[in-house]
C-alpha cells in the first residue's frame, strides 16, 4: 500500500500500527522522516503524542532520560508496579543494572554457546525430516524460551503457561480485541504471573544455585539483595523480554533470507560472515519498530513544542533506515556496511540489557539453520502477517529440500 495513506502531511498525523507497516515499514519510515521528522498520533492516542523518527532525533531522545523519562510511561501491562529496570530512571536506573549487567555481559554469555547450540540443533531435528516446517511456531518460539528456561531453572514442561501469559500480556487476543477485554486479561495473566514467581522466589531462596535467579537474589549493590518486590518486577520483564523479542527477530530474519537467496547464500557459504549478516538484519529488520517516553522537561524539536506529560513515540526502525547516518543505500541490505550503529536495542542508559545473549542467539541459530538447510524458500501463496509494533509473523511456512537437510 502507499506509504503515505498512513501519514498526513498537512496535519501531521501518522500512523505505525497499521498491520502492513508492520509488513513492509521501510517506505512508511521514509516518508515519515521526511515529511514529518515529529508526526503526531493525536488521533489514536490523544493530545501530546508525538511521533520521533530521525536518526540523531532518536538518540538524543534515548541519551537525556532527565528530559524524555522511562520513570513516567504509563504502558499499562498488567504490572503492579514499574518493571525494573525498563520503567525506572536515573539514578535509581543504575542501581538496578549494577545487578543485572554482570550476569549478562558478554563474558558470561559466551559460556552459554555451547548448551545454546544443543538446543538449537534438538529443535531442528524435530522438523528436519519433513521438509517443511511452520518455523514460527517450530522454531523461533520454542528456540529462546527453552533457552531463556534452562538459564533461569526453570521447569521446560510448564513452557506452554509461560507462552501462554506472555501472549496475554503482550497481544491479548492476538492485538484485534477491544481495549477494555484486552485490559482484563492482562491484568489477569499478569496476576498469575506475579503469583507463580512469589513462588518461585521462596523456593529459590531456600535452595540457591547458580542459574540466573540464583544470581540475582545473591548479588548486593549499595550493600543490600533486592527485596521480593523488586525481584517479581524483574522476573515479569525477563519473562516478557526473553520469550518474546528473540522469536521476533528470527522471525523477521528468516522471512528476509528465504525471500532473498543471494543473502542466505552468504550465511551458507562465508557463516564466519554471520555476526555482520545479524547486524544488518537488526538494523534493516528492525524487530521492536518503537519505545515510549514521556516528556518531564519542556523542550522544543524541530519547531514542534514538547510539553511536560506528552508521550513521545521513539521510532527505531526508522532511525536505522535513515539516510543521515547510514547513507543513500540506507534502504538497501549491505552485511559489508562498514559503519553499523544500529539502535535496534536501543540506546543511552535503558539500551537493552539483553543484547549480548539476544546476538548469540540470533547467531547461533542463524548458523545451525543454515548448516542443515541451507536452501529454503516460503511456501507458495504463503501471506506473512506481522504484527504492529514488535514485528512477530502469526505464521513462517517454509519449505526446504530433505536430501539437502545436514545431520
Amino acid at each position: 500500500m502507499d506509504p503515505t495513506e498512513a501519514i498526513n502531511p498537512e496535519t501531521g498525523e501518522a500512523n505505525p500500527y497499521l498491520p502492513w507497516v508492520a509488513a513492509d515499514p521501510v517506505p512508511f519510515y521514509d516518508v515519515l522522516r521526511d515529511r514529518c521528522p515529529v508526526a503526531s498520533m493525536e488521533g489514536m492516542v490523544g493530545l501530546g503524542a508525538h511521533i520521533v523518527s530521525r536518526y540523531e532525533d532518536v538518540r538524543w531522545v534515548l541519551r537525556n532520560p532527565q528530559i524524555f523519562s522511562s520513570d513516567l510511561v504509563a504502558v499499562d501491562i498488567g504490572q503492579d508496579r514499574p518493571l525494573i529496570p525498563l520503567q525506572i530512571d536515573p539514578p535509581d536506573h543504575a542501581t538496578y543494572r549494577r545487578v543485572i549487567d554482570p550476569t549478562l555481559g558478554p563474558r558470561e554469555v559466551a559460556t552459554m554457546e555451547p548448551e545454546i547450540r544443543r538446543v538449537v540443533g534438538e529443535v531442528m531435528d524435530r522438523f528436519l525430516d519433513r521438509g517443511s516446517v511452520d518455523a514460527h511456531a517450530e522454531f523461533t518460539v520454542p528456540l529462546p524460551c527453552q533457552v531463556f528456561l534452562q538459564i533461569c531453572g526453570l521447569p521446560l514442561d510448564e513452557l506452554p503457561r509461560y507462552l501462554h501469559w506472555k501472549d496475554e500480556i503482550i497481544r491479548p487476543g492476538g492485538g484485534m480485541i477491544e481495549p477494555e477485554e484486552a485490559a482484563r486479561r492482562r491484568h489477569a495473566a499478569g496476576k498469575e504471573l506475579y503469583a507463580y514467581f512469589a513462588g518461585v522466589l521462596e523456593e529459590r531462596r531456600a535452595n540457591l544455585g547458580d542459574d540466573l535467579i540464583s544470581r540475582f537474589l545473591t548479588t548486593e549493590t549499595d550493600g543490600r539483595t533486592m527485596t521480593d518486590d523488586e525481584m517479581l518486577d524483574i522476573c515479569y520483564l525477563f519473562v516478557l523480554a526473553g520469550l518474546d523479542t528473540v522469536t521476533s527477530t528470527l522471525d523477521c530474519s528468516l522471512a528476509f533470507l528465504a525471500q532473498h537467496p543471494e543473502h542466505r547464500r552468504r550465511l551458507v557459504e562465508h557463516p564466519e560472515d554471520t555476526p555482520a549478516v545479524v547486524e544488518e538484519l537488526l538494523r534493516m529488520e528492525t524487530p521492536v519498530m518503537q519505545i515510549l517516553r514521556v516528556v518531564a522537561q519542556p523542550t522544543e524539536l524541530h519547531g514542534v513544542t514538547l510539553n511536560v506529560g506528552d508521550t513521545i513515540i521513539v521510532m527505531l526502525g526508522s532511525a536505522n533506515c535513515d539516510p543521515g547516518e547510514f547513507g543513500d543505500d540506507a534502504g538497501t541490505f549491505d552485511a559489508g556496511r562498514e559503519t553499523n550503529r544500529h539502535l535496534a536495542f536501543g540506546g543511552g542508559p535503558h539500551r537493552c540489557l539483553g543484547s549480548h545473549l539476544a546476538r548469540l542467539e540470533l547467531q547461533i541459530a542463524l548458523e545451525e539453520w543454515h548448516r542443515r538447510i541451507p536452501d529454503y524458500e516460503l511456501e507458495p501463496d504463503a501471506e506473512l502477517a506481522y504484527s504492529p509494533g514488535i514485528r512477530e509473523i502469526e505464521r513462517l511456512p517454509l519449505r526446504f529440500p530433505v536430501a539437502v537437510a545436514a545431520e
